[in-house]
C-alpha cells in the first residue's frame, strides 16, 4: 500500500528560550493512499499545528514530512506551492469564501487563478456540484447559503482540481449537528468513490467515526 503522508521524528516549538512551549515532541505517524484518517486530542495537544505542517503551511519545524514522496521540509518554495495547488486541497473550520463571487466562481476560482479556462473546467464543475448537492445553488451568493451549504462550496472547491490528499481542519466546527452529519457523510462518499485520501482534526467521536482510522495525540505526542 502506498504511503503519501510520512511524519517522521518532527519536533515543533512555539517562543523564545526561557518561554519555549513544544506542541509537537518527536511526533510520527503515516497516511497510506485511500485512507480516511482522524485526527483527535484535547486542546492544545499539537493536532492542528501537525495539519497545518503537512500541508506545507508552516515550515519551522525539526525532522521531517514526506507528502507524496516529497519532502517538504526540504523542497523549495516553487515545488512547494505546486504540490499544494495540485496534490492537496484544504477545508478550515470557516468557509473562507469570496462573498462577492456566485457559488460557482468561488469553486472554479484557485484553478482560473492558474490560468485554466472557465469553458475547459464545466463538465468537472458539473459533477463536483452534483456530488456535493449543490446543481441547484451554482448561481447563489455565499450570503444567500446556510453554514453547511457554505462548508459544501469550500468542499467543492477544493476538490475540483482532483488532489489525491485533503486536510481538514475542524471541518464542522461552526456548524449544527445536523449540517456536521452531512459534511461528514459528503467526505465518506469521497473517500469511498473518488479514493480521496483525508487527513481530518476533529475534536467530536462522532465525526471521528466516519474515518477508518483514529490517530489520538496527547501533549505533543502519538498515543493511540
Amino acid at each position: 500500500m502506498k504511503t503519501v503522508i510520512e511524519v517522521n521524528n518532527v519536533t515543533k516549538t512555539f517562543g523564545k528560550a526561557g518561554n519555549i512551549n513544544k506542541v509537537l515532541d518527536s511526533t510520527s505517524m503515516f497516511v497510506n493512499e485511500g485512507e480516511f484518517i482522524s485526527l483527535m486530542g484535547a486542546s492544545g495537544s499539537g493536532k492542528s499545528t501537525l495539519l497545518y505542517l503537512t500541508g506545507g503551511l508552516d515550515r519551522d519545524f525539526s525532522g521531517s514530512i514526506s507528502v507524496c514522496g516529497r519532502d517538504i521540509s526540504k523542497v523549495k518554495d516553487r515545488e512547494l506551492s505546486d504540490i499544494r495547488l495540485n496534490r492537496m486541497g484544504f477545508i478550515f473550520q470557516f468557509y473562507n469564501l469570496v462573498m462577492n463571487l456566485n457559488v460557482e466562481d468561488n469553486i472554479l476560482l484557485p484553478l482560473t487563478m492558474k490560468g485554466k479556462k472557465k469553458k475547459d473546467l464545466e463538465k468537472d464543475l458539473d459533477e463536483i456540484l452534483e456530488i456535493t448537492g449543490l446543481t441547484e445553488k451554482r448561481k447563489a451568493m455565499p450570503a444567500t447559503l446556510s453554514g453547511g451549504q457554505q462548508q459544501r462550496v469550500a468542499i467543492a472547491r477544493a476538490v475540483l482540481g482532483q488532489p489525491e490528499i485533503l486536510l481538514a481542519d475542524e471541518p464542522t466546527g461552526n456548524l449544527d449537528s445536523a449540517s456536521g452529519t452531512e459534511i461528514m457523510e459528503l467526505f465518506r462518499s469521497l473517500n469511498r468513490e473518488k479514493n480521496l485520501t483525508i487527513l481530518q482534526v476533529t475534536h467530536s467521536e462522532k465525526c471521528a467515526s466516519y474515518g477508518s482510522r483514529t490517530v489520538i495525540l496527547k501533549d505533543g505526542k502519538i498515543v493511540g
